[in-house]
């Protein structure tokens, strides 16, 4: 006889005796209730959704266990100081979809977190069927006598003041005279209030994640941005534009609605491939190269362009803008000159070529030979370069710069992006990342997830009415909703578009509507109120850029379009519902080159319609709905309306309306609508 010794079969061992002891406890001990899809969150928990201090956030599950017993349910969040707070939640119509509901509003900026907890409603379910009982004419003695215990045993776990409100419930109960009194003790709403607060909560369940929120300033989803260069703040060609000149157009910047004042680097700039006007690989020996070949023998990103004034100018700077409401926000941009310090002190942060070169940056069909590019997994780069880096940007902060615009942030690790944002962020949550990111949907929406506040997007190519409706509804959708804040940027030092390029005044007007009133981030570079567009014949560049050149404007030129912009900006700030891209409804026009949107408040005291022309050459007319059933109104009714561009009021009546918008005179209307009651 031969013996088997091999080891027992796993599932032989999971059928013995005490496995299956073990199991069966385990399962008893299990959860009842079930909490699906929970919103908001991203991944599972993995990143944390966004909000603004000051804003609800809405929180909603799917929560149902088996049986027919009613249940509870509450949304448990933490504040960025490790304060617990609960709210409850409700079930929300159609009954059948198990679809609760709850909102709660974070007061401090900051990481904070939160989880759904759902439990076994004992005395809501003992009301119900008392209740339906009652209705029916059913004897309910029995269950009176049950309900009495009920409000004993709650009585006797709780503490004074909700003990005294519970004996004070059943004193009047046992005081009734008849079933039907105390059927009325029982099913009254102040019992029900009492005996929810001393609940017991059996069968307590809680989700399976506790979900991050990050909670930024109002600046993070409302804020009109302007950008310039302060090398042209200047009078003379020939003489460098300073800190000190910038001082002079802080209140026409401000005076505009502007809130954000940008500027792209204000580092040292190389010498060596220095670009010349229009991009010309040969400069004269007066021009003064691109902003983005940083670095030079007078230091790099920690450094201030000897041109531009003293760190104390910057500092005075910074200063000023505050006083007129303004706050700066510097480029980030992670590149250097072939003259940056770091190439000579880190080489080994670099990649070299074999024949002792480094390869420039490029972006075909673009070419940036003034430009060369860290490698942040290089062997001697892991941590010193991500470090260095970090204390690149926190030496910003400690200068008083809490909003950070990042080149290309797509071109860098995810990973460094997520701990150098949460590194800054947690020493100063104030600090906000705008990433100047053009690339595919999936990793726009990464970055979002990582940590960057708000994006640039592709709203600068969405123009006809089909794909700016799909391109706003999409941007209202998870997982964007979430993670994804739009800047929509009208145009920028690299971008002519193609759409401004030949359409003239009526089509920076037409721009100017649709990024104010579509997104709560909004900004342009400097020039489009002049209607500048001039290209480079065949691109979407501007001539004579400004990158490679200092540029004079004359601000007050004829044709410009600074009273419209001051107007918009007016606008977002004295109506709430133009101050985020959320929520964002389109409406019936009879007219394709039309597009016919409205935004409003949760509580519909504040209601916008926009009316744009898309076309910057015709007149274009027709038929509009009113949303009257949005109110609640039969098609008949009638609604309050103020031109919020000229002031002017009056009362349209009925469903349909009419229209007709001349690019030559202003090519949108903005109303602010209300009933007539």
């Amino acid at each position: 006889m031969t013996t088997n010794s091999s080891p027992q079969p796993a599932a032989e061992v999971a059928a013995t005796p005490s496995r299956r002891d073990d199991a069966a406890l385990a399962a008893a001990h299990a959860p009842r209730i079930a909490i699906e899809s929970v919103h908001p969150s991203l991944e599972l928990g993995r990143f944390a959704a966004k909000t603004t201090v000051g804003e609800p956030v809405e929180v909603s599950a799917i929560i149902f266990a088996d049986g027919h017993d009613v249940l509870a349910a509450a949304v448990s969040w933490q504040d960025d100081q490790g304060q617990r707070h609960r709210e409850p939640m409700r079930l929300v119509r159609p009954l059948g979809k198990d679809i609760w509901e709850g909102s709660f509003t974070p007061t401090r900026v900051g990481r904070h977190t939160f989880l759904i907890e759902a439990w076994w409603d004992v005395f809501g379910t003992y009301r119900d069927e008392l209740f339906k009982k009652h209705q029916a004419g059913v004897p309910v003695s029995l269950e009176l006598e049950e309900g009495r215990r009920l409000v004993v045993a709650a009585a006797e776990r709780s503490g004074d003041e909700l003990r005294e409100a519970l004996a004070e419930i059943h004193q009047r109960f046992q005081a009734c005279g008849s079933d039907g009194e105390r059927v009325g003790v029982m099913l009254e709403a102040s019992t029900a209030q009492w005996m929810q607060t001393a609940d017991a909560r059996p069968h307590l369940s809680c989700s399976d994640a506790i979900y991050p929120l990050e909670v930024e300033r109002k600046a993070a989803q409302f804020a009109s941005w302007y950008e310039l260069f302060p090398r042209s703040e200047t009078d003379d060609l020939a003489r460098h534009g300073t800190f000190d000149d910038v001082h002079r157009r802080l209140p026409l910047i401000r005076d505009m609605g502007f809130d954000v004042l940008y500027f792209p680097p204000i580092h040292p700039i190389g010498q060596a491939h220095r670009k010349g006007r229009n991009n010309t690989l040969t400069p004269g020996p007066d021009d003064p190269g691109s902003p983005y070949a940083i670095g030079s023998p007078e230091g790099g990103h920690e450094a201030i362009h000897p041109e531009l004034g003293t760190r104390e100018d910057f500092r005075n700077l910074v200063s000023a803008a505050a006083e007129h409401g303004l706050e700066i926000a510097l480029d980030f941009a992670i590149q250097c000159s072939p003259d940056h310090p770091w190439l000579e002190a880190h080489p080994g942060w670099f990649s070299w070529r074999p024949d002792g070169s480094i390869r420039y940056a490029e972006n075909p069909p673009k070419k940036y030979q003034d430009i060369v590019n860290v490698d942040f997994y290089a062997e001697d780069a892991v941590p010193s370069l991500w470090l260095e880096l970090r204390d690149v940007v926190q030496g910003w902060v400690d200068e008083g710069v809490k909003i950070f615009r990042v080149d290309n942030p797509h071109t860098k690790p995810f990973p460094f992006w997520e701990w150098l944002i949460a590194d800054i962020r947690d020493r100063d949550p104030d600090v906000l990342f705008f990433a100047e990111a053009f690339t595919r949907p999936a990793v726009m929406t990464r970055l979002g997830k990582i940590g960057f506040n708000m994006s640039y997007t592709y709203f600068t190519w969405r123009n006809t009415k089909a794909e700016l409706t799909e391109y706003l509804s999409e941007l209202n959708e998870s997982p964007m909703r979430e993670c994804y804040r739009p800047n929509f940027f009208v145009n920028t030092p690299d971008i002519n578009p193609y759409f401004l390029q030949s359409s003239g005044r009526p089509g920076f007007l037409i721009r100017a509507a649709l990024a104010t009133m579509g997104s709560g981030l909004w900004g342009m570079y400097s020039g489009f109120e002049l209607c500048e567009g001039e290209p480079v014949p065949g691109k979407e560049e501007y001539l004579d850029s400004e990158k490679y050149q200092i540029k004079l404007r004359d601000y007050t030129a004829p044709g410009n379009i600074s009273y419209e912009i001051t107007q918009l900006n007016r606008i977002r700030r004295e109506n709430p519902a133009l101050q985020t891209h959320l929520g964002v409804a389109f409406y019936a026009v009879h007219n394709e080159r039309l597009l016919y949107f409205g935004k409003r408040t949760d509580d519909q005291g504040n209601f916008i319609l926009v009316m744009i022309n898309l076309d910057p050459f015709e007149a274009q007319e027709g038929a509009f709905e009113l949303p009257l059933w949005e109110f609640e109104l039969p098609d008949e009714a009638a609604l309050h309306v103020e031109d919020l561009m000229s002031g002017h009021r009056w009362t349209w009546q009925g469903k349909w309306q009419s229209i007709r918008l001349e690019p030559w005179h202003l090519p949108f209307a903005i109303w602010r609508i209300h009933p007539v009651r």
